[in-house]
């Protein structure tokens, strides 16, 4: 038997497409956050169950861990205007300044961009200091401090493309958020933190059902298409993230269910020799990119929504349960009339 790992076909990215219907895109979350469909899928049994997400206590072992990733997204999608008229757009990629104080952001306007353009939305002074791939390096006239207060003020929420054409409201400051979020410094939030409610955790509390936190900022590499008709090729961009001693102590020696890519990329990052491992106070990075062919050790399962097709994460999900099975449950999940993406309903995957 063709196990996912000897199977080339998996590393084509057009292995990854599936047929989705456009109403299907959720451009808005449930009316109540643990109110979103759940599919829960047994690994070693097959089975599939259709439920709602506030009864996942029902369906988690007892004993085990979840891990969430307890980043909080940042207003970094900034509008501006030239004084010639023309409109331009900056993306904060990172609130993290390099070695020269610089930022990393992603600039739209109508014309071609280059080292030395300056841009200026009310107190902010922009300069392009350089450009690698569609990235630009930019010197800012504000400190770090006061540009977080200043996006506050005037930036808009992330969301993605495929939610409204990517034009957020005062309705995503909230829906776009996580209610655990705490460490400010993503650019989109992981998504399948969205689903919880303190309703879900007071659940989880009485079916004694730990939780422990991970911080990965999500960059928009996470959500870069992937491009190479061969997947294996594919480079992810590097992400930091960080585990704190206390919360080191409640992952180890666990039976460890992530929630969401993030938490689980980072757990994988930090496996070694059967366990998990984070060593000083430092912030890591990490680029690990998981598909069909690199085994994952690090949990015994995954609370996550559903992806976009050709997708690095869809791949990730294949990772863990194969890719046949994956775009098995996906169809199923069209007919079953399941809301995907970010705003959409939710998958338990049990190892």
């Amino acid at each position: 038997m063709t196990t996912p790992y000897e199977n080339l076909t998996d590393l084509k990215l057009s292995a990854y497409n599936y047929y989705l219907p456009e109403e299907l895109i959720a451009s808005r979350p449930a009316h109540k956050r643990d109110h979103s469909k759940l599919m829960v899928y047994q690994h070693r049994s097959g089975e599939v169950v259709h439920t709602n997400f506030h009864d996942i206590h029902k369906y988690l072992p007892e004993n085990s861990t979840l891990v969430f990733n307890n980043t909080k997204v940042f207003a970094c999608r900034l509008l501006g205007q030239k004084s010639t008229g023309g409109k331009f757009e900056l993306f904060f990629l990172s609130l993290i300044q390099d070695e020269n104080s610089l930022f990393d952001v992603l600039i739209k306007s109508s014309r071609k961009k280059k080292v030395g353009d300056k841009f200026q939305v009310h107190e902010l002074e922009v300069e392009v200091v350089s450009v690698w791939e569609g990235y630009f390096k930019i010197k800012i006239n504000l400190s770090k401090e006061e540009l977080v207060l200043f996006l506050e003020k005037h930036a808009m929420i992330p969301i993605p493309p495929y939610i409204r054409d990517g034009v957020s409201d005062e309705k995503d400051k909230e829906d776009y958020q996580t209610i655990y979020a705490k460490k400010i410094g993503s650019v989109a939030a992981p998504t399948a933190g969205l689903h919880f409610t303190q309703e879900v955790f007071d659940s989880l509390d009485k079916k004694k059902i730990k939780r422990a936190f991970v911080t990965l900022h999500v960059g928009a590499g996470t959500f870069a298409p992937v491009k190479d008709e061969d997947i294996s090729q594919h480079k992810m961009h590097s992400e930091s993230f960080f585990i704190e001693k206390e919360e080191l102590k409640k992952i180890r020696k666990s039976k460890r269910i992530a929630v969401g890519t993030t938490s689980l990329r980072v757990l994988e990052s930090s496996y070694f020799e059967g366990d998990i491992y984070f060593e000083g106070n430092q912030t890591k990075q990490t680029d690990i990119f998981l598909y069909p062919g690199r085994k994952v050790n690090s949990v015994d399962g995954l609370v996550t929504n559903f992806h976009l097709p050709g997708s690095s994460l869809i791949m990730l999900v294949s990772a863990l349960i194969g890719r046949e099975k994956t775009l098995e449950l996906y169809q199923l999940a069209v007919e079953k009339k399941y809301r995907f993406f970010s705003y959409g309903d939710a998958m338990l995957i049990l190892l």
